[in-house]
């Protein structure tokens, strides 16, 4: 006879949003760990490695790759964070880059072509240029592209991410008297509210840290009083840290625990979207704090095909409307079928258009009109409206 063998027992795969014992490990994390040697950074300082970037033209591919390996260590089992002095030399070319931007600003401002919202701030307290990539390349491609052939920026991204991937840009410039932000983790799942992230496997917050790679370019000094990122060195190592960020014990620890690190014109900061970070307050009498968020995407957040989700819904509308009134509910297979249908991300999208109200927000996603619409018993052609507003409203 086989002798029966007890099952192992097996751990729920998601996160509970409730859960507040895990502070303390949280605390022993961060308080404890320590950044090892890093033979090729400068200095370390308050748990950072700082980077003085020789001329890119010395490097051998031994040295590149060393670089790398680094960077990759820091960013996955490291504190999290590294800084780049200089990673933009050339101080004539930021000035001419910030009257570029200065003047979409301004004719952003005077047209009216942009709501002005904020992921933290109220709207109009930062200037904030959404999609500065790409508008700074219509309005003055020479720059752009001295700008954006550093090659450093794509050593850099392609440490943590691979080849092949997506820079995304977004301007945010503080004021004197900038309030701080609140302390958060990055895109994806730290643009999620807590409910839709707590519906996300465990396995699914250790990913998200692996699909994009978090960068600033210092526009402006950013002495201390300035208000530079606050930053917590090594809380991208804490498992549920998507959920627990959001609890005011967490932000409480951080308010007393972080760590920062006064930029000058043309530094470069890079770190794991996971770690718990947040802008400074801008305490100065007369420094516009400004930085060029970079957001790097990697190559493979990508479907295998392209589905027009429009089409689908047209065919399928009356059917979906029979099928939810038959059940008389959102049931279990008209959310099988919604979720078939229509694209359940609201990114990427335009946010000009579509603008963040909040941090932990995104704009309605084509399956959330979906259900919407069909509560509220809306028609086939209003459906579609909306459908296509949407879609019109999320192009470049």
């Amino acid at each position: 006879m086989v002798e029966k063998t007890t099952s192992p027992v097996i751990p729920p795969r998601l996160f509970s949003p409730s859960n507040a014992t895990s502070l303390e490990a949280f605390k022993t994390l961060v308080t404890t760990s320590t950044c090892p040697d890093y033979p090729l950074a400068t200095e370390i300082t308050q748990n950072i490695p700082i980077y003085t970037l020789p001329p890119y033209s010395t490097l051998t591919p031994a040295s590149a790759s060393a670089l790398q390996d680094e960077w990759s260590h820091i960013l996955l089992s490291g504190p999290g964070i590294f800084i780049t002095r200089s990673l933009f030399p050339s101080r004539a070319l930021l000035t001419t880059v910030n009257s570029v931007y200065d003047s979409i600003l301004a004719a952003e401002r005077s047209s009216r072509t942009a709501n002005g919202g904020d992921h933290f701030a109220p709207s109009g307290a930062n200037s904030r240029l959404w999609n500065s990539l790409s508008k700074h390349c219509l309005a003055d491609p020479v720059s752009f592209l001295e700008y954006y052939s550093n090659p450093y920026l794509a050593l850099i991204s392609s440490a943590w991410l691979g080849p092949a991937h997506r820079i995304t840009a977004q301007l945010n410039t503080v004021h004197p008297g900038g309030a701080p932000q609140t302390p958060h983790r990055d895109y994806h799942l730290g643009f999620q509210s807590a409910e839709s992230c707590a519906l996300f496997p465990r396995h699914q917050h250790t990913a998200s840290q692996f699909l994009t790679l978090q960068g600033a370019v210092a526009h402006s000094d950013m002495p201390a009083a300035s208000g530079p990122t606050r930053l917590l060195p090594f809380s991208q190592r804490f498992e549920g840290g998507y959920l627990a960020y959001r609890r005011p014990e967490f932000a409480e620890f951080f308010d007393k625990s972080w760590v920062s690190v006064p930029l000058g014109m043309g530094d470069g900061m890079f770190f794991n979207p996971a770690l718990f970070h947040a802008a400074g307050a801008n305490t100065s009498a007369h420094v516009h704090r400004s930085a060029n968020l970079l957001q790097i995407s990697s190559a493979f957040g990508k479907p295998m095909e392209n589905i027009d989700t429009e089409v689908l819904i047209e065919r399928c509308w009356e059917g979906l409307v029979g099928m939810y009134t038959e059940d008389g509910e959102v049931s279990a297979r008209v959310r099988a079928a919604v979720g078939c249908l229509g694209e359940g991300y609201a990114f990427p999208t335009n946010l000009d258009r579509r603008v963040p109200e909040s941090a932990g927000m995104a704009p309605e996603s084509e399956q959330e009109l979906l259900v919407r619409a069909l509560k509220g018993n809306l028609g086939k052609e209003e459906v579609m409206r909306g459908l296509r507003r949407m879609k019109g409203d999320s192009l470049a």
